[in-house]
């Protein structure tokens, strides 16, 4: 049952083969078995989860995630429920509330399984910058599931949930997604409501869906969408039900292949598999024209700038004064330090460093002005783009997952994984992540469909015509 997913799930509960009493137990038995190698987990909420599910058996069937068993990323607060974004300075932080996007979830009657590992305040590519533990991807034990939401990408590869939430400010619900085999989806920014959602960099993070086939990702999309007065950066507009174009024919949609996504550097066998997807999208009538974004070699440096900028505002607030760690010092000043200092790992306080170096006195208009402007240079580009093409499909990384350590002492590196998923943050677009290959090592491959502002219905409909036209999503790893 562990290997359901949403959609199956949903038709086994609706014809009462199984309760939500099952969904949770056989999921709670799945994490107990493989977790222990895995490390998906921060918290895996057991008994409220079985009360919950309980409580659902004997109630009437409502909601189109009743009795779903979900896993919800650890930087997004759950009342009542840990909170710790992986890191040692929110270690037993309890909420007091819940996101809008969970509470959405209550209201469609989900069970909440547990919360996921990430890099700490969501600040990574890996997983190895978590506070507690490196999370594992299920396909390859020695290798890292990508980050931020590696967690979370984690536990839907290794079916120890039916889907989760992830949070993606530079690609990390897209990243993970390849290098861990799944679908992963970054919603317009505005789509979904930040409320609740522990910031890093405010005008790029948005929370998405992470699950093991397309349509899961539009089931999940329609749950979390919409309006939220709670939250300054929501757009008021509906939202259309995510899984009316699933299954149309593609004929004639136009696709753009950015010839800078296809540069030096990136991986033989990822550029193959890509090349060979994208080919498999015209099969089905689609129209490809290569495209040109000029400005994407400018993307990381210009995203490091502003998410350093933005992290090292909203980190402030962990002063040990209000909530969260404190470290005694000998005055004021010295406990600032002192928490600050023990509780924030490296990755941290590298970002913190760099935002506040790019917003002082004498380089704010050289770093941060400058970030800002060409932003808006990326942003044109996609408009330009967009006015010839319907969406764009480019790799979702240049590589496959690599091995834990190998970048770790590396930075620069690191940061240069995100090179192909960062613009789409600075432009606010939506785009997703699915399966299209696996490497020689039995390493997972992942095609990225990028779309217009507030058009997750044409990426989504991109993607189930490639996903269901081949067989890659049905592979699963052998834990």
């Amino acid at each position: 049952m562990f290997r359901q997913n949403i959609d199956g799930l949903k038709a086994l509960l609706e014809k009462k083969e199984i309760t939500p009493e099952d969904a949770v137990k056989a999921f709670l038995n799945r994490i107990d078995s493989v977790d222990k190698d895995v490390k998906a987990f921060v918290t895996v909420n057991v008994e409220a989860a079985i009360e919950i599910a309980g409580e659902l058996t004997h109630a009437d069937r409502t909601g189109d995630l009743w009795g779903i068993p979900i896993a919800v990323k650890d930087n997004i607060v759950t009342r009542n429920i840990r909170t710790t974004c992986s890191s040692r300075v929110l270690e037993n932080f309890i909420p007091p509330y819940e996101s809008t996007a969970t509470e959405r979830l209550i209201g469609q009657n989900y069970i909440m399984i547990g919360k996921t590992n990430l890099d700490e305040f969501a600040m990574g590519s890996s997983t190895e910058n978590s506070g507690f533990y490196a999370t594992r991807n299920p396909w390859s034990l020695d290798r890292v599931p990508g980050g931020s939401s590696g967690g979370s990408a984690a536990a839907v590869a290794a079916d120890e949930c039916a889907a989760a939430l992830g949070s993606d400010t530079g690609g990390s619900i897209r990243q993970p997604a390849s290098f861990c085999g799944v679908v992963g989806m970054k919603p317009t920014y505005g789509r979904v409501s930040r409320y609740g959602l522990v910031a890093f960099a405010s005008s790029l993070d948005q929370i998405g869906p992470v699950t093991k086939n397309v349509k899961d990702a539009a089931i999940l999309l329609n749950a979390i969408s919409g309006y939220d007065r709670c939250d300054s950066t929501s757009v008021n507009i509906d939202a259309p039900d995510h899984t009316s174009m699933l299954g149309n024919d593609i004929k004639g949609l136009k696709i753009g292949m950015p010839k800078e996504y296809f540069i030096e550097g990136i991986d033989g066998e990822v550029e193959a598999s890509v090349k060979k997807a994208i080919g498999q999208l015209e099969s089905l009538g689609a129209e490809i024209i290569e495209i040109s974004l000029p400005h994407t070699g400018y993307a990381v440096a210009t995203y490091y700038i502003i998410a350093t900028s933005e992290a090292s505002s909203n980190l402030a607030r962990y002063d040990g004064v209000r909530y969260g760690l404190r470290v005694e010092g000998d005055d004021l000043i010295d406990m600032y330090m002192k928490t600050r200092s023990e509780g924030f790992g490296d990755e941290v306080k590298r970002r913190i460093m760099l935002g506040t170096f790019a917003l002082s006195s004498g380089y704010y208009d050289a770093y941060y002005l400058k970030a800002q402007q060409v932003r808006t240079l990326i942003r044109q580009d996609f408009q330009k783009a967009f006015g010839e093409v319907d969406v764009i499909a480019t790799p979702t990384v240049p590589t496959t997952a690599f091995k834990i350590g190998e970048m770790i002492d590396d930075p620069l590196q690191m940061y240069m994984s995100d090179i192909l998923t960062i613009s789409v943050n600075l432009a606010g677009l939506p785009a997703i992540s699915v399966p299209c290959g696996f490497s020689s090592d039995d390493l997972p491959i992942g095609l990225q469909i990028i779309g217009k502002h507030f058009n997750e219905v044409e990426v989504l409909k991109t993607a189930y015509a490639f996903e269901q036209s081949t067989e890659w999503h049905k592979r699963r790893p052998s834990l």
